[in-house]
């Protein structure tokens, strides 16, 4: 080949890449904020007036679109005279987002889930020149489909108020806004002439919606009240105006395919495969119906529902929708998986020329074996370059962009997913987190589009959601160790070294989990159903997790009145009993194995009679911790006593069994004060008695008499009527001492 004619194809190459790419950004071109600028400018001036009362006066904001002429936002600050801030602002996200970057590295302050440190400076301190933050991401994505069922099912207005302040001073411009979708789907599926016995029987209780709302289960803990669509319709109508007045541009759903079995009797010609079991749920709850996308009743449904979804809730263009989420597709022939997304597509665009398609990509990752190249190729190519985002979901541990040439060209969202089931405990991935942004940044012909944070469950673990935010405003990885120091100094508005020496043994150990495909499901025994069969590993050195116990035990004393350290002093003290079970758990084996009764009666004596109770305590004596609080929001919902126990019994029920029989047991274990005592130590207790007694009386343990037993423990606990505290009950720092005198000296000898 002539040079000549090589450069010729290279510049053929080069205008047709441009072209794409050129064509790529226009494409998304129509996801901007809806608000004027002066609605969003008052936005944030009525969020730090909630967050920094009087104060809020010193801080000068306006936004101003035309600062950015390449859509990545950017805020500029700077002072004025009289030790004011201006800030000015692509959008009001930028603005707070950038307010919140000068409050935590200018004034050592902190916003969190767990309470925040808003001690201020006075006057507040000056800006030399302008300080110029700015971001290389378009968008930061926030929320995971389950998030909803998980952590703000039974979130309240002024709950939701707080998450979306905590969102824009985090920078988070493309929530999920997933709140009230069933009262639409209620009247589209009337209007087809379903009647309401067909719609009980499909939606689940609120505690299940994600999982009903991805066709993996029906039916299980509903029906939905009518009062339940009413309050979350009022919700979503607030959040989607609260979420727009930031400059935010709200995800909203559309049509899967999943359809309640009604609809068989009335469209009985209609193309609909019964997939097969979910999970260990029987065909009673779950092998929901799926309709045949290329099914014309399909374009039908779809854009019905679409159409009621536009008219309640406006629209920024863009809808999330799951096609095979934990379900394997009838067929692999790429022709058919083009022809499914095309028409999921063609259902959005039938009522906006302009949809964008947000997709997870969990399927790609979870069923592996059927998402080959060509499969995965075949349904993203299914729907226009640039018309569909991917969330590359679990990209801390498992990127797909590496292996799919950046999703074959299809927009994608670098996201970091941490948590599965809202776990208590702490976990990390911080060398991950803070270099795989950038690697696919800067991946070849890359398609990153956005950063993003995608739990299953939140309020756990705030650090991690704090780094993760602030990355996507970052030009290079942090430095972590001086990273997580300046992170302990504004959390307790204090320059301990104890705290900065605590905080960086932490991040080096158990907020660096390095082993490959880890996934965060809380193992411990505490928190299983007990067996001889249960993980007990670690991917940290617990010595680590004890020596910064004692950092922060000796930094109490001083530092009790913040919020922040009292919840850091509860977590760091529940984490070190929570590997001492562990510890528990092994001598009882080795005992029970080692038919030595009296080590039996010791080690269970201790991990039941005082260690789980002294645990309990502890818990119930912070309000981030209690069990009752999580209780009393469900059955604020309700109207009559009828739904107040529907309510309850999902809240419970997600919480242990997860299913009615266990189905997906502990999936979502938590450690709350009431909890502990009535679950995890009855369970733990029921254990160590049938052990006993197998050793007294000579006989075999027997596993499966044992679960058997333990059920009904369990499904006790979630009918026991009881009413829990939603009030912290005693002194945290005494609780948490003692605890430390007791078990410190013994977590050092299991070391």
């Amino acid at each position: 080949m002539s040079p000549r004619s090589s450069c010729s194809l290279l510049l053929v190459a080069l205008v047709v890449f441009t072209v794409t790419a050129h064509c790529k950004f226009q494409t998304l071109d129509q996801l901007r904020p809806r608000a004027s600028d002066e609605a969003q400018a008052r936005a944030v001036a009525e969020l730090l007036k909630r967050l920094l009362g009087d104060r809020s006066a010193e801080f000068m904001v306006s936004v101003n679109g035309s600062l950015s002429n390449d859509s990545l936002d950017v805020c500029e600050l700077r002072s004025t005279k009289n030790s004011k801030i201006i800030a000015v602002g692509s959008t009001g996200v930028a603005v707070a987002s950038g307010i919140y970057n000068y409050l935590k590295y200018f004034c050592n302050c902190h916003v969190s889930w767990s309470g925040d440190q808003l001690n201020l400076p006075s006057p507040l301190p000056r800006l030399t020149g302008v300080l110029r933050i700015n971001t290389p991401h378009r968008f930061r994505y926030y929320q995971n489909v389950c998030t909803f069922s998980y952590s703000s099912v039974w979130w309240n207005w002024p709950r939701w108020e707080r998450e979306i302040d905590w969102m824009a001073l985090n920078g988070i411009n493309l929530p999920l806004a997933f709140t009230g979708q069933e009262a639409l789907w209620q009247e589209v599926y009337r209007a087809l002439g379903l009647n309401q016995s067909d719609i009980e029987e499909f939606f689940s209780g609120p505690a299940f919606l994600a999982w009903n709302r991805m066709g993996n289960m029906f039916k299980f803990g509903g029906p939905l009240p009518q009062s339940w669509h009413v309050n979350q319709l009022y919700l979503q109508f607030k959040i989607l105006e609260r979420m727009r007045s930031f400059g935010m541009i709200p995800v909203l759903p559309a049509f899967s395919g999943n359809i309640p079995k009604g609809i068989l009797r009335l469209y009985p010609e209609a193309n609909v495969t019964r997939l097969g079991p979910w999970a260990k749920f029987n065909c009673s709850l779950s092998c929901s119906y799926i309709l045949d996308p290329r099914d014309p009743l399909f374009l039908q449904i779809g854009s019905l529902y679409l159409s009621e979804v536009v008219k309640q809730f406006g629209t920024d263009h863009i809808y999330n929708t799951d096609t095979f989420n934990e379900m394997t597709p009838p067929s692999s022939d790429p022709a058919y998986l083009s022809a499914v997304s095309r028409s999921v597509f063609a259902s959005m665009t039938a009522v906006d020329p302009q949809a964008v398609w947000l997709m997870q990509g969990w399927l790609f990752f979870n069923d592996a074996a059927f998402w080959k190249p060509a499969q995965i190729q075949a349904l993203l190519h299914g729907v226009p370059l640039g018309r569909m985002i991917v969330l590359d979901l679990f990209a801390e541990t498992e990127p797909i962009f590496s292996y799919t040439e950046s999703f074959y060209g299809q927009p994608f969202i670098w996201c970091m997913l941490h948590n599965f089931g809202g776990n208590s405990g702490f976990f990390g991935t911080v060398e991950s987190i803070n270099s795989g942004p950038f690697k696919a940044l800067h991946f070849p012909n890359t398609t990153l589009v956005g950063i993003g944070i995608a739990p299953e469950g939140i309020e756990q673990n705030a650090v991690m959601y704090e780094l993760m935010s602030e990355l996507a405003w970052r030009k290079e990885p942090v430095n972590l160790s001086k990273w997580v120091s300046l992170y302990a100094t504004r959390r307790y508005g204090s320059t301990q070294e104890n705290l900065t020496a605590a905080w960086r043994l932490l991040f080096a150990s158990i907020y660096n989990c390095t082993v490959p495909h880890y996934r965060n499901h809380n193992h411990s025994p505490l928190v299983r159903r007990p067996s001889f069969h249960m993980n007990s590993e670690l991917w940290y050195d617990p010595a680590d997790l004890y020596k910064a116990w004692k950092l922060i035990i000796e930094a109490a004393p001083s530092l009790m009145s913040k919020e922040t350290f009292r919840y850091d002093l509860v977590d760091v003290t529940r984490q070190a009993l929570e590997v001492l079970t562990t510890s528990f758990y092994q001598d009882i084996a080795d005992a029970f194995q080692n038919h030595k009764l009296q080590e039996l009666l010791t080690a269970g004596g201790v991990l039941v009679y005082d260690l789980l109770p002294e645990l309990n305590r502890l818990l119930s004596s912070d309000r981030h911790f209690l069990l009752g609080t999580w209780l009393e929001q469900a059955r604020s919902f309700a109207l009559n006593e009828e739904e107040a126990k529907l309510y309850d019994m999902n809240a419970r029920n997600q919480l242990t069994l997860w299913g009615p029989s266990g189905e997906i047991l502990d999936y979502a274990n938590k450690q709350w004060g009431g909890l502990i005592e009535d679950y995890y130590a009855q369970r733990w207790g029921l254990f160590i008695n049938m052990l006993v007694e197998c050793l007294d009386s000579g006989q075999p343990f027997k596993q499966d008499v044992f679960h058997q037993a333990v059920f009904q423990v369990e499904k006790g606990f979630i009918y026991n009527g009881r009413k829990y505290p939603t009030k912290p009950h005693g002194d945290t720092y005494e609780i948490a001492y003692k605890i430390f005198l007791k078990y410190y000296p013994q977590a050092l000898k299991r070391l």
